[in-house]
């Protein structure tokens, strides 16, 4: 027989039951598992494991399948109330794949041939130690996404800058009111979250949110997919077809990319805003609405209608409720708490465990200016969070182009808030401090002496410009 691997544990051993009707069996098991450091029980059939379940507590569970009294497999369906704690690993030397199968169906969670060697069992105790550890991280990351979701977000967005409390709380009210909205702001900001979210908590919530990009769709079909039409209407009509304003009928509707919306069709948008009507193509009859509108744009609205790209009767219709979202460049102190969000939906989702990003990597993270704002950011994350081989992100697990020195290219004037030296002193000031604070994890009295400015100005500065951290 092999040496015994050694366990390396440090906590209270795992307590650990074997079924089996055959004494020596227990007594080779009981023997070795001991020395692996585990607490280990005995039992002689499935009905006295039966009651050492009921009178204690077990992480894992041997079970032969054929014994007396109770088989193993009556043994996994008694104890179907236990499973969501308790490992189940079952033994037969009359197996089949067909047994194994069925043994897993109900809930067995792996299957031993006998004769085995005892590696066999290190390994799969090991493996399914593995898997509760994981289990275990994976609810403590989910509670901690919970957590963060309740204090820092609207909807699916996370922020906890000033600028984006700000937003949240206008789009918290928004939704209280059918009022039309409209979301501006850079690609990747998150306008579409900001939409579900007013349409989440508002009073249609139960009703369909619709989507549609008015970019997306080639002007020709934009009609007929908002509108729907009448059979026979144009070739390859061949029956009436219901648009998408009346999909949404009694709900919501989000117009993305209005901007991009042909003159020819914002006349007959208009229309639906204002009476509540829409005529599909080929109807010589209106049909009536109930549409909340909620549109969003990258572009400059105002801009488009004094060039005589939009309409000025349009933009005042639907910017009756207008929401700014600023760029990620604009509000660095969120980037710590997304970072931290994104890692923790996508350690879930690929059962890792990693703990959050290295100081190193985060100063890398915090200077890069994000061209593509928050979409960009949750692409690196991704990304780092395959790559990674530690409970860290690191900066290799980073782009290679991701933060460059500042000497290594001229700053360009969209990362530092335009061409005015005021404001590019403000977002410097604004993104060293964010990163002597995350460097010195929140330690204001040190990221004062990193800044060489005093205590209270640091303070002063922190308040100015709404870091909280």
């Amino acid at each position: 027989m092999k040496t015994e691997p050694e366990t390396g544990r440090s906590e209270a051993p795992k307590r650990l039951l074997i079924i089996d009707d055959e004494e020596n069996m227990r007594h080779m098991l009981s023997s070795m598992l001991k020395k692996a450091g585990y607490a280990v029980d005995e039992a002689g059939d499935g009905l006295k494991g039966l009651e050492k379940i009921k009178a204690g507590s077990y992480d894992f569970v041997l079970c032969d399948l054929r014994m007396p009294n109770m088989g193993g497999m009556a043994f996994l369906d008694a104890v179907q109330d236990h499973l969501g704690t308790l490992t189940v690993i079952v033994m037969s030397a009359y197996g089949t794949l067909d047994t194994a199968l069925e043994a897993m169906k109900r809930g067995a969670y792996d299957y031993i041939s006998k004769p085995f060697k005892p590696d066999e069992v290190y390994l799969t105790l090991k493996k399914a130690e593995e898997r509760e550890r994981l289990k275990r991280e994976n609810i403590r990351l989910k509670e901690r996404i919970e957590k963060i979701k309740g204090s820092f977000c609207f909807g699916n967005m996370v922020a906890k800058s000033a600028n984006m409390r700000q937003v949240f709380q206008m789009a918290q009210r928004a939704a209280q009111f059918d009022t039309t909205v409209l979301i501006s702001g850079e690609s990747g900001t998150g306008k579409e979250l900001i939409a579900q979210g007013i349409h989440a908590v508002g009073k249609r919530a139960e009703m369909p949110f619709v989507t549609v990009n008015c970019g997306g769709i080639p002007e020709n079909l934009l009609e007929s997919e908002l509108f729907g039409f009448r059979k026979g209407a144009f070739t390859g009509a061949d029956r009436d077809r219901r648009g998408l304003f009346e999909e949404a009928d009694g709900g919501t509707i989000f117009l993305d990319e209005i901007g991009e919306m042909p003159l020819s069709l914002q006349i007959k948008l208009l229309r639906v805003l204002q009476e509540g009507e829409l005529r599909p193509i080929g109807d010589t009859k209106v049909k009536s609405v109930d549409v909340r509108v909620i549109a969003a744009t990258a572009k400059d609205l105002h801009a488009e209608v004094q060039r005589g790209a939009f309409r000025e009767d349009l933009y005042y219709r639907i910017a009756v409720f207008p929401i700014v979202l600023p760029p990620l460049r604009e509000r660095t102190e969120d980037i710590p708490l997304l970072s931290r969000h994104f890692i923790e939906k996508y350690a879930v989702d690929m059962n890792k465990t990693i703990q959050g990003v290295s100081a190193s990597a985060m100063h890398i993270l915090l200077s890069h200016a994000y061209p593509g704002n928050v979409r960009e950011l949750e692409n690196i994350i991704e990304r780092a969070v395959v790559l990674t081989e530690s409970d860290v992100i690191e900066p290799e697990n980073l782009p290679l182009d991701l933060g460059r020195p500042l000497g290594d290219a001229p700053l360009s004037p969209a990362a530092l808030g335009g061409y005015s030296i005021p404001m590019a002193r403000k977002t410097m000031e604004k993104t060293l401090i964010t990163q002597a604070l995350i460097e010195t994890r929140g330690n204001r009295t040190r990221a004062a002496r990193l800044l060489e400015i005093s205590h209270p100005s640091l303070l002063s500065k922190m308040k100015e410009y709404g870091i909280v951290i």
